[in-house]
């Protein structure tokens, strides 16, 4: 797999023919049939959210020599918490593999958050996930986190970031595998909360609009293998008032992104401050 910060917005790498039938395509379609499989498998076990509970060990000057590399930068960094949001129809269960992750890697507050599964209406949910943030800041002592969303969770996370003065709290977003931009799909099932992922819903106008003040830094991650986001470059986060870098892998499927090895590098480093805040630029988003 391939990933490269990109800065084209509205084009799609070579021909979509040719994207599919790359061998890329072909390994990361099974991939994605083999973890589709798996999570099947461990849905059930993601029903119940843990309580939050930080490792002390895990403190500056006391992680592993890859750790300690991955903040030399900023060591104050690992202590600062990271909240996962999954997706559509989904539970915590498919950010298993990156939760345990990160913790290796030396983040000390990793946890996930189960939103309703009669979740009807997104700006509830960015209002639920506000108070979810709110409550991991009284536990921990920290007035800022990290946010990861995958599919529908990163679309939660913006509209709180950008409607709801989540900027406050959030100090970075990162999002895989979000339809910013909305998905024709949507179009397949009319439920009220689908049908504000449709391209030109009041939900992603709402977006469209100015924010000119907001504080958070926005990476975006998608695929050019994306099975629900589609056209895929709906993935991209292309906003003139936010600092948002966006970042193209190729050959990994909708629910592989929270999973594959070198999206949870891309998010480990930026999380860890190893990525270079995108400007603000009028027009399109920059990249780093």
């Amino acid at each position: 797999m391939r990933l490269a910060d990109d800065s084209a917005p509205g084009t799609e790498p070579g021909s979509v023919l040719r994207t599919l039938c790359s061998r890329t395509a072909l390994t990361g379609g099974l991939t994605e049939l083999a973890w589709v499989g798996a999570h099947l498998l461990m849905y059930p076990l993601g029903t119940r959210v843990p309580a939050l509970r930080p490792d002390p060990r895990r403190r500056p000057g006391q992680q592993p020599p890859a750790a300690r590399a991955l903040f030399a930068a900023d060591p104050l960094a690992a202590r600062i918490p990271v909240l996962l949001v999954h997706g559509l129809v989904d539970n915590r269960s498919v950010f298993s593999v990156m939760q345990r992750s990160l913790r290796r890697r030396g983040f000390a507050h990793v946890c996930t958050w189960n939103y309703s599964p009669l979740l009807t209406d997104v700006a509830r949910g960015a209002a639920a996930l506000g108070r979810q943030v709110e409550r991991i800041c009284e536990q921990t002592g920290y007035e800022r986190v990290h946010v990861v969303g995958h599919s529908l969770g990163g679309l939660i996370a913006r509209f709180h970031v950008q409607r709801q003065g989540g900027d406050r709290r959030i100090e970075s977003l990162v999002t895989l595998g979000t339809p910013h931009e909305g998905s024709v799909l949507a179009h397949v099932a009319p439920t009220p909360l689908i049908r504000q992922l449709r391209p030109g819903s009041a939900v992603l106008r709402a977006l469209s609009q100015p924010s000119p003040a907001c504080a958070t830094t926005v990476t975006a991650i998608y695929s050019d293998l994306d099975q629900v986001v589609l056209p895929t470059r709906s993935g991209r986060c292309d906003h003139p008032d936010l600092a948002a870098r966006n970042v193209l892998v190729r050959g990994v499927g909708h629910m592989s992104l929270p999973r594959h090895r070198q999206v949870v590098d891309e998010v480990a480093v930026t999380l860890a401050g190893r990525r270079a805040a995108a400007p603000r630029a009028a027009g399109r988003s920059a990249v780093a």
